[in-house]
């Protein structure tokens, strides 16, 4: 039977045999860990059904992990200290190093609350148009809504769209009037008013590629207020 050296490694490695089997956090299938950002998760990968000591190589992505020696014979262990909003959808996967397509898989589901960014547009000149967009990151995808001076925005065919994305909530204004003079702010829609509900009419819905999931699990008020103003267009 050949035998094997990989790496740098001083172990000797023979063929995997058919009936080895990975398990992480003794899960044996692939499968999605649910947690938050701030928390400690520990990943442990272990080989079943083995008769001999089997490497293990572990995944970030398609980036490999750097393993020090003890930790990658039959169990191997890698921790996430701590977990962070940018490793939510993170796929981490454990393989034998002698047969690749024996392998394990967790994806990192990481809820948080939304956290809005965005810029104050320049001043716009009255019968253009203008886009104000909220940056939105949030797990789940949050649903949001536009205030204008503290009511609801009340949205007007032809005049105002919204676009909704995983990424981005946008509100474009189509020639500009005076009227449109103040300050918007975009709102996560779990901390309106239950009784003010915005009524967004179909026509002013630009369909997103992504479908926004109604969510009422944050408990953290998230807003970012967008100002602008409308000057008129000097006579000739």
């Amino acid at each position: 039977m050949p035998w094997t050296v990989t790496g740098n490694s001083k172990h000797l490695f023979p063929p995997s045999l058919p009936g080895a089997e990975l398990a992480i956090n003794n899960n044996l299938a692939n499968h999605t860990l649910l947690t938050d950002p701030g928390q400690v998760r520990s990943l442990w990968c272990v080989v079943r059904n083995n008769t001999r000591g089997e490497e293990l190589l572990w995944l970030r992505g398609d980036r490999t992990v750097d393993l020090k020696e003890g930790n990658k014979v039959n169990a191997s262990n890698i921790c996430i200290s701590p977990v962070t909003e940018d490793d939510n959808g993170v796929t981490f996967t454990c393989k034998l190093a002698q047969d690749p397509a024996t392998h394990i898989s967790v994806i990192l589901n990481v809820t948080f609350s939304p956290l809005l960014t965005g810029e104050d547009p320049d001043p716009v000149e009255e019968n253009s148009d203008v886009t104000l967009s909220c940056h939105v990151k949030a797990n789940p995808h949050a649903q949001m809504a536009w205030y204008k001076d503290n009511s609801i925005l009340a949205l007007e065919k032809d005049h105002h769209q919204v676009y909704q994305s995983s990424v981005n909530f946008q509100l474009t204004i189509k020639g500009t009037q005076k009227s449109d003079n103040g300050t918007y702010t975009c709102w996560y829609l779990a901390f309106l008013p239950t009784d003010k509900k915005p009524v967004f009419p179909l026509e002013a819905i630009i369909a997103a590629a992504v479908v926004v999931v109604l969510t009422l699990t944050f408990g953290i008020v998230a807003r970012r207020e967008k100002i602008f103003k409308v000057r008129n267009t000097p006579a000739n």
